[in-house]
């Protein structure tokens, strides 16, 4: 793609309401764009992200024997108020009456449609196990929309749900849920704690949280730094009172580990996916049974595996940047190389870009090509704002030699390659 074929909006300046790293630099990047609080445009180089994290996600659910839906924004309201999750759910839900008169909302989540859905269709043991997934937008209408797309209304999730005929296969695909989930964000370079959670308002007895460890976070994790054990923090009460004293103690806010009893760090966090073990919750409520071997009617036993999508960009970002801007994983970013031609007035330079934008086009790498009438010193800096893995420089000393100067945007590590061999050096790289 060439730059000035593109829409790439970088700023100077950090946005007065953008209050987190990963949102100032998805502003100032020219990756996303707010229309209201809470509510964001995916600008071009924003959505290749996106598109990256979700074929991502969908090779390791696809694995796991999963498979693909996708189901309706607008749910009837009936379904909640049938398992109770209309009143848990509260202020949170977007709902409001059709023109039919029809009292409708717009999906939060979607385990009542994708139970309703099951039951309509599978009656017998031998339809089951399975495994449904989606990448959706979802609505919430969040008090206080935070953080760009880390606490947004209108958001991106991947909800899967597993349907068994017991819990032995319950266990079976929560594990293998689990696992994918590992991979997932390991492939997006993330460093991962896990911690046991509060099923809250979706039900069911265990569930399990996987939490960025990030500055900005909103959550906080307390995490042991021997064994690595790790749970969600609960604040003590701010005061308690003392038998002995007429003024009120501070309560000591420091928790041991309960494995191996050391002193337990608190960590800022960013919650990014969320597995629970559902049970019968929802079956239940809404009369998903089947048959069983000898003939017996019993309720299908569900697991639900949620992922922020939308949320994973920032926090990708949250534990990749330096002082001059993103450094993407290269699974995840928007390119895997920018050319810099550092003079387009030049015509030896742009047939040279050009030369080696064709050979990596036709090796199959994304590349980018800026061909803007800028400043050597503009393009520098916007190249490493964005925060595309590596960067292929040619200017003046490009056309006089036979070589080609590269830059490692991570390492910031420089490296001149001989012309001939500059599609292998950058196919090795990316």
């Amino acid at each position: 793609m060439l730059w000035s074929k593109t829409f790439i909006p970088t700023l100077r300046e950090t946005p007065q309401e953008a209050e987190s790293v990963g949102h100032q630099l998805l502003l100032r990047a020219g990756f996303i764009r707010m229309l209201m609080a809470g509510a964001y445009s995916y600008l071009p180089l924003g959505f290749r992200v996106l598109n990256n994290i979700q074929d991502i996600i969908r090779q390791e659910l696809d694995s796991c024997s999963a498979a693909e839906l996708l189901l309706p924004a607008l749910q009837p309201l009936e379904l909640w108020q049938r398992t109770g999750r209309d009143k848990d759910i509260g202020e949170v839900m977007f709902r409001f009456i059709d023109r039919r008169g029809r009292k409708v909302c717009l999906g939060p989540t979607h385990e009542e449609v994708i139970t309703d859905l099951v039951r309509n269709h599978i009656s017998s043991y031998k339809q089951l196990p399975v495994i449904l997934y989606q990448i959706q937008t979802k609505f919430r209408d969040e008090i206080r929309p935070r953080f760009g797309l880390i606490r947004a209304c209108e958001f991106i999730m991947k909800d899967a749900y597993s349907f068994d005929r017991d819990e032995e296969g319950l266990d079976r695909n929560y594990k293998a849920m689990y696992e994918a989930y590992q991979r997932i964000f390991r492939r997006l370079g993330l460093k991962i704690v896990t911690t046991e959670a509060d099923s809250g308002v979706m039900g069911g007895k265990v569930s399990h949280e996987f939490m960025v460890p990030a500055a900005d976070g909103e959550d906080t994790v307390l995490v042991c730094p021997k064994c690595a054990y790790a749970k969600a923090y609960t604040p003590p009460a701010a005061v308690v009172e003392s038998k002995i004293c007429e003024k009120p103690q501070e309560k000591r806010d420091q928790q041991d580990c309960p494995k191996c009893s050391s002193s337990m760090d608190k960590v800022n966090c960013i919650e990014v996916g969320h597995v629970f073990k559902l049970g019968t919750k929802y079956s239940a409520s809404l009369g998903a049974n089947f048959l069983d071997a000898q003939g017996q009617s019993k309720q299908v036993i569900m697991g639900c595996y949620g992922i922020g999508v939308s949320r994973l960009i920032s926090s990708v970002i949250e534990q990749n940047f330096d002082k001059d801007g993103i450094i993407w994983p290269k699974e995840v970013a928007p390119y895997k190389a920018v050319i810099l031609a550092l003079d387009v007035t030049n015509k030896e330079i742009m047939e040279t870009a050009l030369s080696v934008y064709k050979t990596l086009r036709d090796a199959g790498v994304d590349v980018l090509l800026d061909d803007r009438d800028e400043r050597a010193g503009v393009k520098f800096k916007d190249a490493d704002l964005l925060g595309i893995p590596l960067q292929v420089i040619i200017g003046k000393e490009s056309i006089k030699g036979d070589s080609i100067e590269l830059k490692i945007r991570r390492t910031q590590e420089k490296l001149s390659r001989p012309k001939e061999k500059i599609r292998d050096e950058i196919a090795r790289l990316v």
